[in-house]
């Protein structure tokens, strides 16, 4: 991958590691002090906003769970997935909060989960395909979008992060390339 491309996806994950996500408290537990940060305390079945870093250790410890619109599964990526292949080309839908950030997650605990239990294996590969369905889709649309002429805002707010990137290169690289084609043409005549 590009150095660009790794470090934009880096950043929005940098970020996302950062941004504050819901947790329901599975038990009581005092004030935890870390290194210069303090969480807590928290209450059986009480909602707390943390990082989402904070967040996912809380749940390792059992200590807390994500709620559930926090997190993704194959039945959204099968909603997702649906919605994107109703839409016509120019049309993109908007896909939920941090999505490409939950989307690498999820994968990467689910492939850890099937290396261990054979019976994941099948919702692994599942949720791969519906992932790769998605993305395709989502990817011909952006190439759709970024060559025809500069788009609205209107048409692209429904892109993420990742994706606006993407748009941005294409656009820029495509009408240069057709520029340098049309000037070329021209002066030969």
């Amino acid at each position: 991958m590009p150095k660009t491309v790794s470090m934009n996806i880096g950043n929005v994950d940098f970020s996302f590691e950062h941004s504050l996500v819901k947790i329901i408290a599975n038990r009581n537990c005092p004030e935890i002090k870390l290194a210069g940060l303090n969480v807590g305390p928290f209450e059986e079945g009480n909602e707390y906003e943390v990082q989402f870093w904070i967040a996912q250790e809380l749940e390792k410890a059992g200590i807390a769970r994500f709620r559930e619109e926090e997190r993704l599964d194959a039945a959204k990526l099968h909603k997702i997935q649906w919605t994107e292949r109703v839409q016509t080309a120019g049309q993109i839908s908007k896909l939920p909060d941090n999505f490409y950030p939950k989307l690498r997650r999820y994968l990467t605990d689910l492939k850890e989960v099937a290396a261990k239990s054979p019976e994941k294996l099948r919702e692994y590969e599942k949720s791969r395909h519906l992932t790769q369905d998605i993305v395709n889709s989502r990817i011909k649309k952006i190439i759709s979008l970024a060559s025809a002429s500069p788009q609205t805002e209107q048409l692209l707010k429904n892109l993420t992060g990742e994706e606006r990137f993407l748009y941005e290169r294409l656009h820029k690289f495509i009408h240069g390339w057709r520029k340098q084609i049309l000037e070329n043409r021209e002066s030969e005549e």
